[in-house]
Order: C-alpha cells, then structure tokens, then sequence
C-alpha cells in the first residue's frame, strides 16, 4: 500500500480542510491534480452515498494508492430537502455561491426560524487498492439564517447556523468547523477505517 491518499476533488478549500482533519497521519495527501489524475465523473447517484461511492471507484481505477471521496450538501426542510445531492450544481455549476445563498434566502423570506430547519450532510467513501470500500455519512443540525454572515467558510456556510453556535459556520474558526462538521465527522470516521488496515 502507497503512503499516500488520493483526495477526488479538485477544490481547494476542500482540500485544505481535508489536510487539516487528517493531519498527523503518515500518509501524503493529494488532490487528483497533484496526483496527475484527469477522470470525469458524472455524479448520477440519488443519494450523497451514491456519488461518494461513484467518485472514489472511478479515481481508484486511476492509482494504487487509498482513495478517498465525499459527496456533501445542503439539505433544507421547508424546501423539501432542497438543494440536497444538487448543492454544488444547483443553479448551475458556474453560479457563484453569493448568488445560490441569495436564491436560498429569498425562497425562506418570511419563513418562521422554527421552519427554517436545515442540515449539511456528508457521505465518504474510502477505496483500498484490494478493492474494499467503506462509506461513512453523517451531519450537522442547524438552520438558515437571516442573511449571509462570516468570512471563514465556502459554499453554503455564510447562510447555515449550527445548532450547537450562535453564528453561522463561516463565522467559525476552522478547527471549531471541523470538530462539529459533517464533512469533520465523516473523514473522523474514515479515519479511523484507514487506521485499523495499516
């Protein structure tokens, strides 16, 4: 087994948060570009499961090293669950996060805190060269907020207010974040998995 962990994402913020969970193990972390792996994967699961599964088996058939994938979103109950396994293509891949929170907020205008319930979810997969997988998914409970607050976190962060603070998650340090994120709890998890085979 390579020392080494192939990360199927190709965003960075991803990656410096992945990097900041997993560090301390005796692996080099890389994201498929430094790996030099090009693959497309078409994320048709219905479930964040599904497209983590899809991803890790499609970039593990690139490389001999441990491969890890997510597949996390936003799911909000007044909206039916909405963006869900859609988060990151939701109004298009292309439009900026600044304009999705907008969209988000405008459609819950009105809406009461108590029916403004809201979670992020996280599924990771982990695919060993013997061809293994595990998934690992969990959450974070919170609710949207009013309007957009904080500078430290992407995506849907400024608008998504962790039950456990008083702020939204981009208003968290980031080893906060990670203590209580989904995607923290999930790789925590994963983790572990990696640790018991070497």
């Amino acid at each position: 087994m390579k020392n080494e962990i192939v990360f199927a994402t190709g965003n960075l913020d991803k990656m410096r948060e992945i990097r900041e969970i997993l560090s301390g193990m005796d692996f080099e972390i890389r994201s498929m570009k430094e790996a030099q792996i090009v693959t497309n994967v078409e994320e048709t699961g219905e479930t964040f499961e599904e497209n983590a599964r899809l991803k890790a088996e499609a970039v593990a058939k690139k490389t001999d090293a441990i491969v890890i994938a997510d597949d996390s979103g936003l799911e909000i109950d007044y909206l039916n669950g909405e963006p869900g396994v859609y988060s990151a293509r939701y109004m298009g891949e292309d439009t900026s996060y600044q304009v999705k929170n907008q969209a988000l907020l405008d459609r819950l205008k009105g809406v009461p805190k108590e029916q403004r319930s809201a979670r992020f979810v996280c599924a990771v997969a982990v695919a060993f060269p013997d061809g293994e997988m595990i998934v690992r998914r969990e959450t974070m409970e919170g609710y949207i907020g009013e309007a957009p607050a904080g500078e430290n976190g992407f995506g849907y962060d400024p608008i998504f207010y962790p039950t456990a603070y008083g702020c939204s998650s981009a208003e968290l340090s980031s080893r906060q974040k990670n203590e209580i994120s989904h995607r923290g709890k999930a790789l925590m998890a994963i983790r572990k998995e990696i640790e018991k085979r070497i």
